[in-house]
């Protein structure tokens, strides 16, 4: 039975019977035809038995899949498929691989000549846009001899699932680039800030420029010269990163929701805190808090602020401010910098909600992250050919403008805030974060 269920004939067979049929009615004209026909029906039949002959006595092939155990959001993925030739035959090698459902590929194979007694590794990358678990499936290979009338089918159970996480590649590269930055430490270079303080590190002669409320009186008698005292940066401060799951962050961006690219920021985000020596913190939230994951910055802390991004779902409800200002004052006791990541779309949006954030602000600093919509913005800027296109643009142009009079409506109350295209949303979240560490905004 396992002869039949894996043989398959390929359309050299049937060209070849399309031929001999041809041939079979064109010997009712010329009757000498018909001979000819009976030894290609003959021939076919024996290539045909020969092929699989060969197939099934000695055509040993071992296949395997590797790839990681977990793959990255929204990024390339490797997927490495090794292939074995173990006889001393010529084989042609159809590999179809089960892909997961979620990629909509059902199409997908890869053709290998393989040469005898050879091993061959081919490799292909996969870009989930959705966080969960990932099914591959088995490996199914049609082995083709140099003959070609005939296919074996050998099938390796090689069923894998694989948990689909936010970036790790972009939150290791926002790590890299970080290091970059001037205001992150390396070593034992510290940088030297003015003005502001925090852990005290040494009285030292005062020079032009230091704070003059620094000023140790009681050094400065007893040595009769200036002495101030000198602070460094005060560490393990609280980071908290907010995430706003309401409807209006499931607008998509290149096949990802806002809320994936808030999720993926936030990871990159919080790992360069923890870098910095600072606690890092989550907290996540719709028409009520879901996520709550206080600042700390253990060796442990990165891996729990990963499960809990891997677990976040979104819904189509309102975002409850009112709940979250609640669940800030009971979970944050001290003042802590606070990024929300959020996306107004509408300034009567803001004023709705700008009470809430200002009371926030007060005991807190707040930093308010939202999208702007640059496809939006480039279609307002496109030329117009009709009325109605005309009243689409400035619609459109209108929107952008919002946009910056939401920035200035907060600004006009104390209120920090970053605008940034989706693509960009870790670089400038974290070169904000580093800018305001550096200046003691906290």
């Amino acid at each position: 039975m396992s002869l039949f269920k894996n043989l398959y004939l390929t359309n050299r067979v049937f060209y070849c019977l399309g031929i001999i049929i041809f041939l079979f009615f064109l010997s009712f004209i010329i009757q000498p035809i018909f001979y000819l026909a009976i030894t290609l029906l003959v021939g076919c039949v024996a290539l045909v038995c020969v092929d699989v002959y060969l197939l099934f006595k000695n055509t040993n092939i071992h296949i395997q899949r590797d790839m990681g155990a977990v793959f990255s959001l929204n990024d390339q993925n490797k997927v490495s498929i090794t292939v074995e030739n173990l006889t001393k035959q010529l084989l042609q090698i159809k590999i179809i691989d089960e892909i997961p459902y979620q990629f909509n590929k059902r199409d997908y194979s890869i053709h290998l000549p393989m040469s005898a007694l050879k091993k061959e590794m081919v490799s292909y990358y996969m870009s989930p846009k959705m966080r969960g678990e990932y099914l591959f499936g088995n490996l199914h290979a049609f082995i083709q001899t140099k003959i070609g009338m005939a296919l074996k089918k050998e099938t390796t159970f090689s069923e894998k699932s694989v948990a689909v996480y936010p970036s790790i590649i972009l939150m290791k590269k926002q790590e890299l680039a970080a290091l970059k930055h001037p205001s992150f430490t390396q070593g034992d270079n510290k940088n030297k800030k003015l003005g502001r303080s925090y852990e005290f590190d040494q009285i030292k002669h005062y020079v032009n420029g230091d704070d003059t409320r620094n000023i140790n009186w009681k050094a400065t008698s007893t040595l009769n010269k200036i002495m101030v005292n000198h602070f460094e940066d005060e560490r393990s401060q609280q980071i908290y990163s907010i995430i706003d799951k309401s409807r209006i962050m499931k607008m998509p961006f290149n096949d990802l929701s806002l809320v994936d690219y808030a999720i993926n920021s936030t990871l990159a985000f919080s790992n360069l805190v923890l870098k910095k020596q600072d606690k890092a913190g989550l907290i996540s939230f719709s028409k009520k808090v879901d996520t709550t994951l206080k600042a700390d910055r253990g060796p442990l802390h990165l891996k729990k602020i990963m499960h809990s991004l891997y677990k976040e779902t979104y819904d189509y409800s309102e975002a409850n401010y009112d709940a979250l200002y609640a669940s800030i004052r009971k979970v944050i006791s001290n003042r802590s910098l606070i990024f929300l990541y959020t996306n107004f779309d509408s300034i009567y949006a803001l004023e709705r909600n700008i009470k809430v954030l200002k009371m926030i602000n007060k005991y807190h600093a707040l930093i308010i992250v939202f999208f702007e919509n640059t496809e939006l913005e480039a279609y307002s800027k496109t030329p117009a050919s009709s009325v109605l296109e005309i009243y689409q643009r400035v619609i459109a142009k209108k929107n952008t403008l919002e946009k910056a009079q939401i920035m200035k409506e907060l600004r006009m109350h104390g209120i920090q805030s970053i605008k940034s295209d989706p693509e960009h949303l870790s670089t400038k979240t974290i070169n904000k974060y580093l800018e305001l560490k550096s200046n003691g905004f906290l």
